[in-house]
């Protein structure tokens, strides 16, 4: 499995390396894939992975020009963003 742009063989990331590339702590990411505000990321057996091209194009969501530029999309912060129903129900 290569990327055909390259020629070169996909790179994936443990949770640790992954968090480390993107200057965040591994609790950080761990809370974005809980909350899906974070990087895709794949499961292998029981191991989650991330390819560094996700990593890249997730934080790419968050380039800016200036500080008052809103910019088209952004990063959002690892907390829960909306209410998730739970068995047809809200959650208290």
């Amino acid at each position: 499995m290569s990327d055909p742009n390259t020629g070169m063989p996909h790179r994936y990331l443990r949770t640790a390396e992954a968090a480390r590339f993107l200057s965040l702590s591994p609790r950080t990411l761990e809370k974005h894939r809980i909350y899906g505000t974070g990087p895709a990321y794949r499961k292998i057996g029981g191991r989650v992975v991330y390819a560094v091209a996700d990593l890249n194009a997730w934080a790419d969501l968050g380039t800016r020009t200036s500080t008052s530029d809103p910019g088209a999309t952004k990063v959002l912060a690892a907390k829960r963003h909306a209410r998730i129903p739970y068995a047809g129900k809200e959650r208290r």
